[in-house]
């Protein structure tokens, strides 16, 4: 694969990735739900798509590669549930900002958790998206809705900056489809049960809203994101992938009518500014 090729997958990941968003306003389901209806409908696609290559993911991996997997699997969950309930909470706007501090988090693991350390430049990004993400927080009392919002899209950012890292690892090893296959699987085992109550009183509407969004912005969305990054640095990945809240709060305004306030632009400026300032700075 061409580093053209790796960037132009990272570009339609982020605009399905986006998309997921809306899923998350417009479904009449719990988070939980949404999770568990993304991931099963992930699986059903990877596993049918997978059978047409003639691959097998259920084998191309070790156990040791595996239990790799199905943890990465449990940790994507969490992100996800924590940004569904930031959509629900707070709003496609409130979330994906807050989610879109993630690349910070991922700079920090990749330079402290590996024993770099943060230079000047690092410590700058860092402040421009505390500013941001104060300038974006609706209001600082823990009763407000949004804010909650909010502090559920930053949690979810930090724990899928550590996802980005640790496929920067494993995605050597095993093929974007089969680390797809093994982490919704994961999932699906995890909440199938939890979810089981809520199953029969889901609409027809909401059944199709499940299956698009599994297939389209989580099989197909997350197997390029997960293939791309074989080629390019988690630094990269992490600067095209917050194209994701420009999708998101466009599609938010032109679906639901959902006007950002000046604060979320101004804040969500400063955010993915530095998140681009950082990507330039790896690159040297």
């Amino acid at each position: 694969m061409s580093l053209r090729t790796a960037h132009l997958q990272l570009h339609a990941a982020a605009l399905l990735v986006g998309v997921s968003a809306l899923f998350g306003e417009s479904l009449k389901v719990s988070a939980s739900m949404i999770v568990l209806g993304r991931s099963a409908f992930a699986l059903l696609a990877l596993s049918l798509f997978c059978l047409c290559l003639n691959k097998r993911p259920w084998r191309a991996v070790n156990r040791r590669t595996a239990n790799t997997l199905l943890a990465t699997g449990v940790t994507l969950g969490a992100h996800w549930l924590l940004f569904f309930m930031a959509v629900q909470t707070g709003g496609v706007a409130v979330a994906t900002l807050g989610f879109a501090s993630f690349p910070a988090f991922t700079a920090l693991i990749e330079r402290v958790v590996f024993g770099q350390h943060l230079g000047r430049t690092d410590r700058w990004i860092l402040l421009l998206v505390s500013i941001g993400l104060i300038l974006i927080t609706p209001s600082f009392d823990l009763r407000d809705g949004a804010t909650v919002g909010l502090l559920y899209g930053v949690l979810s950012g930090a724990v899928y900056a550590a996802i980005a890292v640790a496929n920067k690892h494993v995605s050597g090893k095993v093929d974007g489809l089969a680390s797809c296959w093994w982490q919704c699987l994961a999932i699906s085992l995890a909440l199938l049960f939890w979810c089981l109550p809520e199953i029969p009183t889901i609409s027809t509407g909401d059944w199709w809203q499940l299956a698009a969004l599994g297939v389209l912005c989580t099989a197909l969305a997350y197997s390029l994101f997960i293939a791309s990054l074989r080629h390019v640095r988690a630094h990269t990945a992490a600067v095209v992938i917050t194209m994701e809240p420009i999708y998101a709060i466009a599609g938010a305004w032109l679906i639901f009518g959902t006007m950002p306030t000046a604060g979320m632009l101004l804040g969500g400026a400063l955010i993915l500014g530095a998140v681009a300032w950082s990507g330039l700075q790896s690159k040297r």
